[in-house]
Order: structure tokens, then C-alpha cells, then sequence
């Protein structure tokens, strides 16, 4: 009898903040590829970003974001390592906790055609499927890779941008509907958002 192994989604990225695109991509990844859980990972120091709120801050909107969800997890193994966050580490860490799992990394579309430029490019490709989201009608050039190690899936949702958000806010303009109330909230009880700061 052939045991199925467990399909975990690993969704990275800064979340600066978290909003309601990231939640619909990560549901629409889970639906096609038949995942059984998404694991959220906020970035712990970006190697790529210089400016960015402070890593506590966007474990706590993560967390409230997927409140609630029994198919969404949070892993703070980037923000607990020292030093720049590189997606290979991610996959090693996330892949030593769940070695029986098959292990599906969602990112924007618009990294991953950057992978080559990735840390332990090769190496990545034998840790995870990556899965691109994107918005439709955004065209992308997909990179070299091992046979089917790359995906694409079009994700309304997208056309929501945190560095949009982060502008309203500034500017004093609504965000509803944008992210989770609970994520709303947390930004206005710590007065995130209100100087230039943060990252996509």
C-alpha cells in the first residue's frame, strides 16, 4: 500500500502587510494543487529590500490574517534565523520539519523569474515546485528549469499591492476590503504604515 505524502504549500514574502490577495492566492494554489496545508513564512531581514517594518510586526499581521483558517499555518523560522532571509534556507528549514512532505513554494510571478539570481539556485529546484502567482493577462518570462518544476496560475486578487496599501495609509485613505479587519486593526493600534517605510 502506497502512503500519500502530505502536499505543503510554503508561501514567503515580506507581508508588509499581509492583505487579501496574498489569502486568495494562497486558497487558489491550495485548490489546484491539491495541497493540504499552506505555511506562511514572513521574510525575516530581506537580502533584496532595504527598508522594512520590523519583522514582529509582520509575524503578528500574518498570524492574524489566517486566523481562523484550519488549512493556513505560520512558521517562524525566518524570522527567528540571523541574517538576510534566502528562499533556500526557507525550503531547508520548512523541508527538515516535514520530511515526508512534498513541498510547494508560491511566490509572485515576477520572482521567480528571477531564481536564477537565488542563492543555491540549483539546490532549490530539488527542495520544492515552484508555483507563480500572477495577475491575468501579466505576460512572464519563465526561467530555466528542471522539467515541471515551475508552475503559473493567474490570480485576480493580485491587482492588490501592499506598496499601494502602504501609500493609503500615508495618505490617510480607506483600506477596507483590501486586507483582514483584524490586520486593519493592528495597523491603526500600532500606527504602522504612517512614515516611509516597509516593502511589497
Amino acid at each position: 500500500m502506497t502512503i500519500k505524502r502530505p502536499r505543503i504549500g510554503v508561501m514567503g514574502g515580506t507581508f508588509d502587510p499581509i492583505h487579501n490577495g496574498h489569502l486568495v492566492a494562497a486558497s487558489e494554489v491550495a485548490d489546484a494543487f491539491h495541497l493540504d496545508e499552506v505555511i506562511f513564512v514572513p521574510t525575516g531581514e530581506p537580502w533584496q529590500k532595504q527598508t522594512i517594518t520590523d519583522s514582529e510586526h509582520r509575524y503578528q499581521m500574518t498570524q492574524l490574517a489566517i486566523a481562523g483558517n484550519e488549512h493556513f499555518d505560520i512558521s517562524r523560522v525566518d524570522v527567528d534565523r540571523p541574517g538576510p532571509t534566502f528562499t533556500v534556507d526557507t525550503l531547508r528549514d520548512i523541508a527538515a520539519e516535514h520530511p515526508e512532505a512534498e513541498l510547494f513554494f508560491i511566490t509572485g510571478a515576477d520572482s521567480i523569474s528571477q531564481i536564477g539570481t537565488w542563492k543555491d539556485a540549483e539546490e532549490i529546484w530539488e527542495l520544492a515546485h515552484f508555483v507563480g502567482v500572477t495577475r491575468p493577462g501579466h505576460s512572464l518570462q519563465v526561467p530555466k528549469s528542471p522539467h515541471g518544476a515551475v508552475s503559473l496560475l493567474e490570480i485576480p486578487a493580485l491587482a492588490i499591492s501592499s506598496t499601494d496599501i502602504r501609500a493609503r495609509v500615508k495618505a490617510g485613505k480607506p483600506i477596507d476590503y483590501l486586507l483582514p479587519e483584524a490586520v486593519i486593526d493592528y495597523i491603526q493600534q500600532n500606527n504602522l504604515y504612517r512614515s516611509d517605510q516597509g516593502t511589497e
